[in-house]
């Protein structure tokens, strides 16, 4: 395994991190058990949850999993996103992010998180509120590193400046959606984050499946895949992300390595990823994606990549998670 910094801090995580969005939903608890445990065996170090996941099951699933291995972890969760109809049960205020992580740090069956992360911006709060409550959560020992998800550029800049300003702790990474589908955060969020020294953690590195060559035209919903068991993921099933599949596919196969990893192999390339996170449903899956570690792109396969996905470094983003 390959480990890189996350952002300019101290912490070293795997090129290659595991997410669990379907902990407790497409996967069942003993399954999921034995994904985190092979992810651990294989040097993977970087887990990544949020409060929200599987109704909390993602991150109960993930304390029972880390039970006597949590030292082997950086453990990484996120809030923000609505977790009922309360008017308190959302968004970056000081009531609801105390609130949420404690509920995480006993889902979790830890006394800390290793990276907490707001999960999108929130237009509501002030800022300085929620970068305050975060530094006085690394202050408590309770939270080693702080992260956003979900940022404009701007957004990011400014927490980042109020965090300078007011001495406060800083955001070591973003989340954003990046892919070869999604090549957008490469205007604004990729330059600012090369600048401030903010790690990106791209999600949907295989625009939700898209790209490992599961889905096609004729055939959009796969027994098993996310577009069969969430009616909801029909709306990322357009044309041009399956004829960008089908391209991915065509590459692969010339190299002799599966779509999913030449995707991630060519996404861990980009200028200030620190780690990449994959879902996995079974072991044999998480096993396919560590390929991508390995995997050493030549000018000519990256060249190739740069061009077909050219067309998706503009629009609209692929997946953006926002507060209504």
């Amino acid at each position: 395994m390959r480990y890189r910094r996350l952002g300019n801090s101290g912490l070293e995580v795997s090129a290659l991190g595991l997410g669990t969005n379907a902990f407790g939903k497409r996967a069942d608890q003993d399954v999921s058990i034995r994904i985190v445990h092979h992810a651990l065996d294989n040097g993977i170090n970087f887990i990544d949850t949020a409060n929200i996941y599987a109704g909390t099951e993602s991150e109960r699933i993930i304390g029972l999993a880390l039970a006597g291995r949590r030292h082997e972890a950086v453990l990484a969760t996120k809030a923000g996103l609505p977790r009922g109809k309360g008017p308190n049960e959302r968004g970056s205020s000081r009531y609801h992010l105390q609130q949420e992580l404690e509920a995480s740090l006993k889902r979790l069956n830890t006394d800390h998180v290793d990276l907490y992360q707001i999960h999108t911006f929130d237009p509501y709060t002030p800022l300085e509120e929620t970068l305050r409550a975060l530094d006085d959560m690394v202050s408590s020992g309770k939270v080693r590193y702080i992260g956003a998800s979900n940022y404009a550029a701007w957004e990011l800049m400014k927490a980042l400046g109020i965090s300078e300003l007011r001495g406060f702790a800083r955001y070591a990474a973003t989340q954003a959606s990046y892919s070869l589908a999604d090549r957008t955060p490469e205007a604004e969020l990729v330059p600012l984050c090369l600048d401030q020294g903010v790690g990106i953690i791209p999600y949907f590195p295989l625009a939700g499946g898209i790209l490992s060559g599961k889905y096609s035209a004729s055939n959009k919903e796969p027994i098993g895949s996310r577009a069969n068991t969430d009616p909801s993921f029909g709306r990322f099933l357009e044309d041009r992300y399956l004829e960008l599949s089908e391209q991915v596919g065509k590459l692969a196969a010339e190299r002799n390595v599966t779509p999913s990893a030449l995707s991630l192999a060519w996404l861990m390339d980009r200028p200030a990823v620190s780690t990449v996170i994959v879902g996995a449903t079974r072991t044999e899956q998480l096993d396919e994606n560590l390929r991508s570690v390995d995997l050493e792109l030549d000018s000519q396969t990256a060249g190739a990549l740069n061009g077909i996905s050219e067309p998706f470094r503009y629009g609209k983003p692929f997946a953006i998670y926002r507060l209504p």
